[in-house]
């Protein structure tokens, strides 16, 4: 985010246009908690992970008094457009704002999840990935001295991206995905088929909103089929979140950072901006909460050839 944050500082600058920073979300918008951006006040932030404007949940931006205090605020500082980051809640903060008070407002997609419709790709998804990918190199070197069988849990409440992407790129023998149900029964046929090839190691990668209920619930159905493989399980959790962004979420956020601006210059409202098949698009902000972004079908046939 701090790269996209980066972006449009500078895109403004360079457009002769005065940005204007907001902490702390849209609780910043209604206590007012502004600054006044220039070139340098984004100087040496595009390694850093995070948001250096902070993020908050705001309870009171979802009451019309919320609302209506932060468009007073944005109209004393003489604010006439707003760009978001953020994914499904902010997005329809910032729709419904816009339909009350009709200012311009423009969204930046950033979730590791990278499950809104409208973008092939969200900022801090290839950074989650790229962690999980180093941690699971790591756990393989334990799965491999003691012939362990390893369940990896991944962030993923509601979408398998980051559990399929990072399980074809560690070689995961199986991967669990919420949007496509495996059976406990099914589960144990990959193993067993494992087992009788020889393989030597075992990692399955579990999104932790699957039907089954997660590692630890999995893991112990599993065991209760299951009893000649040592059975270990690692979450993950928070430190997907972090660290230093990729070489493709920095370009990406700076991307969409430069694209909003000029976006916005162009009459552009109530969209947000993603990149699909390399090109910049505008997608309408309702599109991108009611419409639902699904793991791509080739991924899934792809990791279910190589898991043999």
């Amino acid at each position: 985010m701090n790269a996209a944050i980066r972006a449009v500082v500078r895109a403004c600058v360079y457009n002769n246009i005065k940005c204007t920073g907001i902490y702390r979300g849209f609780d910043g918008l209604i206590d007012g908690d502004f600054k006044h951006f220039e070139v340098r006040s984004v100087s040496k932030i595009i390694a850093l992970g995070g948001t250096v404007l902070k993020s908050a949940r705001s309870k009171g931006f979802m009451t019309k008094e919320g609302r209506q205090k932060a468009f007073d605020n944005l109209q004393k500082e003489g604010v006439d457009a707003l760009i978001t980051i953020g994914g499904n809640g902010t997005f329809t903060g910032a729709h419904i704002f816009q339909e009350e008070f009709g200012m311009p407002v423009m969204g930046i997609p950033g979730t590791i999840d990278n499950d809104l419709y409208g973008s092939d790709y969200t900022i801090g998804y290839d950074t989650a990935c790229n962690t999980v990918i180093e941690a699971v190199d790591k756990i393989r070197d334990t799965a491999n001295s003691h012939n362990r069988l390893f369940f990896v849990e991944v962030m993923g409440r509601d979408a398998g991206f980051i559990a399929l992407s990072a399980g074809i790129a560690t070689g995961a023998i199986a991967i669990m995905l919420p949007e496509k149900e495996m059976s406990i029964d099914e589960l144990v046929s990959i193993l067993d088929r494992g087992a009788e090839s020889a393989k030597t190691s075992s990692i399955v990668i579990v999104a932790e909103g699957v039907a089954n209920g997660g590692a630890y619930e999995v893991a112990k159905k599993v065991n209760e089929k299951y009893s000649h493989f040592e059975t270990k399980v690692t979450v993950l959790g928070h430190i997907q979140r972090g660290g230093s962004p990729s070489h493709l979420d920095r370009v990406l956020a700076s991307r969409m950072g430069v694209a909003a601006v000029e976006g916005l210059l162009q009459g552009k409202n109530d969209v947000m901006i993603g990149i699909v098949n390399d090109m910049e698009t505008f997608t309408p902000l309702k599109e991108t909460f009611t419409r639902k972004a699904v793991p791509n079908e080739a991924e899934i046939r792809i990791a279910k050839i190589l898991s043999i």
